[in-house]
């Protein structure tokens, strides 16, 4: 009896290790797939879901996380962080390219080689990963330019030159997609091919070139097919359960959705120039107020968009010097300064950011009309000031040049007139009999200086 309470008692302490050695992904604290879903450019609000999603889902400790992915590609920073961030769970999570009709092209290609499992939907594809140019000018509305896949250039006949900067960038993102295909078993040829030459795959010929692991239509299926396949995640080799989970979809917050419009390039100009207009409005009529506090929040949104993109530092220089100019050409009217300050203004929304990813690129329909709207704002102003210098003073001594007033008492070369209905003290280079009439030739303190009437119109008609 005692040699069977040992036995049962090994084997009690045997199941227990056996239990725990399983990974918790099979644990019942598990049974839930959270789902986030990332559409359109990939940008710093992308970034920011995909980081609070991981978080949310370390801390619930799902069984996997779905990260369902349709966009044009964006900006490398804000992809690499994404990367690190997945390399770095400790969930596994699966990408999905969806729904139907969409892609993952430029830089939701090197997501989807980070993601632990890698899926897509029927009718979508991924690829065109070729690194965009740096720098640069945007195309004029209706130009051409040898825009290949991804925006380094595409064969017209003569090969477009390669600069040093080109090759450095494209060599890296090879070495990126290269190191995340070794990673997680993909095709590291095709991901090349697809940096390269700009490549894209469908989602059957995506499976057949081993860039994804299967072609899922929903959710369902999805989970389906992920159950029972071996990933490593942070260093651990796990085996994923997930047939029959249940999905929650986190949704992203209000700060994240407001981060997606205001880190809109365009967006971030448009509000620069509604933060510096609203603050001009009211230094010239204070105590407005409404401008000068929709000018102080718009000015501080502005200002930390473009923190949270790679700007161009020349560039927002010359966007402020040309603000500069145009404000000092409304109160200072010379035009030069109005065609400097557009020219300024122009120049440095083109160069404002370092990179043009796909969805983050200055768009001359709105840096145009808005150097032009500025243009004119600052003509307008200046021309009618411009009109109020030329008028006659209304206020002031300046206002009583020309005046008639009526002479009170006189004697010698002073005496007192009536002038606005007040008692003023007044000299003359001439004798004015008292009870006449006189005008105001000049002002000084509190004495004015007058002739007769008659002198001024016997001068006027010689």
């Amino acid at each position: 009896m005692r040699l069977a309470r040992v036995a049962l008692f090994a084997a009690a302490v045997a199941a227990a290790a056996i239990l725990s050695s399983f990974s918790p992904a099979q644990t019942v604290a598990g049974r839930v797939a959270l789902s986030v879903a990332i559409d359109g450019a990939i940008g710093p609000a992308s970034s920011r879901q995909l980081k609070r999603a991981l978080n949310v889902a370390a801390e619930r400790k799902v069984a996997v996380l779905i990260l369902q992915l349709n966009t044009p590609g964006g900006l490398v920073t804000s992809m690499r962080e994404m990367i690190a961030d997945i390399l770095a769970s400790p969930v596994p999570v699966i990408g999905h390219v969806a729904p139907a009709g969409g892609h993952a092209a430029s830089a939701g290609t090197y997501i989807l080689y980070a993601t632990h499992v890698a899926a897509m939907a029927p009718g979508t594809n991924l690829g065109a990963a070729t690194p965009v140019q740096i720098g640069g000018l945007p195309s004029l509305p209706g130009g051409e330019k040898d825009n290949g896949p991804g925006g380094i250039g595409k064969d017209t006949g003569a090969r477009a030159p390669v600069d040093a900067m080109t090759i450095k960038v494209t060599n890296d993102a090879v070495a990126l997609i290269r190191s995340l295909a070794e990673l997680r078993g993909r095709n590291g040829d095709w991901g090349e091919k697809a940096v390269r030459e700009g490549a894209s795959f469908s989602a059957s010929a995506a499976l057949d070139q081993r860039v994804i692991d299967f072609v899922a239509r929903d959710t369902a299926e999805l989970l389906q097919l992920a159950d029972g396949r071996t990933v490593e995640v942070a260093g651990k080799k796990e085996i994923l359960a997930t047939k029959g989970l249940a999905v929650e979809t986190l949704e992203p917050g209000w700060f994240i959705q407001l981060l997606a419009v205001i880190t809109n390039p365009n967006t971030a100009v448009i509000l620069m120039l509604v933060g510096f207009y609203g603050l001009v409005f009211e230094f010239v009529s204070p105590g407005a107020v409404a401008p000068g506090v929709v000018g102080a929040i718009c000015l501080v949104l502005g200002l930390y968009a473009l923190d949270q993109l790679p700007i161009n530092y020349t560039g927002l220089a010359l966007m402020l010097l040309g603000v500069a100019f145009l404000i000092i050409e409304t109160f200072n009217p010379t035009v030069v300064l109005g065609l400097g300050g557009a020219a300024a203004f122009l120049l440095g929304s083109t160069m404002l950011l370092q990179t043009e990813g796909p969805g983050f690129g200055v768009s001359w329909a709105v840096i145009g009309p808005a150097a032009a709207l500025s243009l004119a704002l600052a003509l307008l102003a200046g021309t009618y000031l411009w009109a109020a210098r030329r008028n006659p003073p209304r206020i002031g001594g300046e206002a009583m040049r020309g005046l008639a007033v009526d002479v009170l008492d006189w004697n010698g070369g002073e005496g007192h007139v009536l002038a606005l209905g007040e008692r003023w003290r007044a000299k003359a280079d001439e004798a004015i009999a008292p009870g006449g009439s006189a005008e105001v030739t000049a002002v000084s303190g509190l004495v004015l200086t007058v002739r007769r009437r008659d002198a001024a119109n016997d001068g006027a008609k010689r």
